[in-house]
């Protein structure tokens, strides 16, 4: 009897074995026909739909733009919160939205790797930009609105004919991906922050690399310029905003009080203020020229992905991974209204944690 007991129990764990080995097979073949997302890409968990990834307000400050994870660039009515136009035609998640000085045009770039200019009255596209290999996390605007600079995953700033789509030049430099780029004022040179943790300057019109900033202890996420170009705000994951002189570099102030990591800056138009947002759900205020901290914006349920000054300084937008994009009083803090219009996220959305992005490249 237990000489039967005995081969049962061998017959049965044959079969567990063999069952084991054909599940291990399966699990091999699945993951090889459908590959990991980019290495710089972490999908957010659910229950974070439709994200705002960015927001860029027209220059005279009637209508905001917002980008999302829904692949798509929104239009809306800064006074009203109404939407006026949904513009599809990326394919991946639309990382950076961008006004011409104008306001007639609309630059997006995407995890596709392209660049879009859309006609901002019409929402009609009116040209593809390729060339980028990886996800474009950044563009910007000339003053004058007659070129674009493009910060991309493949560790490389692109600069563009926006008349054309000609490229122009590609900067290279960074040792890992641009994040966020910036023009200066006058267009004559480029900021940019990386994954590397430096802050670069480029000359826009020959493309040398002027000088690299270093000080930040993490990624830097976003640049800003004053509107006098005299100035660099930089936030980064270590927490902080730093301000530096962009003509010779010097740090000037770091401005701590997040308590996570810093997303987005965005220097009002007069130069006073800086408004950051980030992990811990806020806009912060701060006094450029002391570094002080005016006052905390909060109402988002979920990280501020990104911020923007009205020209005229009155107002500040934010967008979220909450799928909001909310306009607060920047002289008072009061929150004005919350525009929601991005649908379930079609792919690829923004990481929920701090340490989601630190994780990797």
């Amino acid at each position: 009897m237990a000489n039967s007991r005995l081969c049962v129990s061998l017959k049965g764990l044959k079969v567990l074995t063999t069952n084991y080995a054909l599940l291990c097979v399966v699990l091999m073949f699945l993951s090889a026909c459908n590959p990991a997302p980019k290495h710089t890409e972490f999908l957010l968990k659910t229950g974070h739909p439709g994200s705002v990834t960015s927001v860029s307000y027209s220059a005279d400050g009637r209508f905001i733009a917002s980008g999302g994870t829904d692949n798509t660039v929104k239009i809306w009515d800064a006074s009203t919160g109404t939407l006026l136009h949904t513009l599809t035609g990326h394919s991946g998640s639309v990382k950076s939205v961008s006004y011409s000085a104008d306001g007639r045009f609309i630059a997006s770039g995407s995890y596709d790797n392209t660049v879009k200019i859309w006609d901002a009255l019409t929402g009609n596209l009116i040209r593809t930009l390729a060339g980028h290999t990886d996800t474009v996390r950044s563009v910007s605007y000339s003053a004058d609105g007659r070129f674009i600079a493009s910060g991309s995953e493949d560790k490389t700033v692109k600069i563009w004919d926006a008349a054309t789509g000609t490229l122009l030049r590609t900067l290279a430099g960074h040792l890992r991906g641009v994040r966020s780029v910036s023009y200066r004022a006058d267009g004559q040179v480029i900021a940019s922050g990386s994954w590397d943790k430096t802050v670069k300057q480029w000359d826009a019109g020959n493309g040398n690399l002027i000088g690299s900033l270093d000080g930040h202890k993490s990624i830097v996420s976003s640049v800003s310029y004053s509107a006098d170009g005299r100035f660099i705000a930089s936030g980064s994951f270590d927490k902080t905003v730093k301000i530096r002189d962009a003509g010779n570099g010097s740090l000037l102030r770091t401005l701590a009080g997040h308590s996570g990591s810093v997303t987005s800056v965005s220097y009002s138009a007069d130069g006073r203020f800086i408004a950051s947002g980030g992990f811990d759900k806020t806009v912060k205020i701060w006094d450029a020229g002391n570094g002080s901290l005016i006052r905390t914006l909060a109402g988002h349920s979920d990280t501020v992905t990104s911020v923007s000054y009205s020209v005229d300084g009155r107002f500040i937008a934010s967008g979220s991974l909450d799928n909001t994009v909310k306009i607060w009083d920047a002289a008072n803090g009061n929150l004005l209204r919350t525009l929601a219009g991005h649908s379930e996220s079609a792919s690829h959305s923004e990481p929920a944690t701090d340490a989601s992005y630190d994780s990797g490249e």
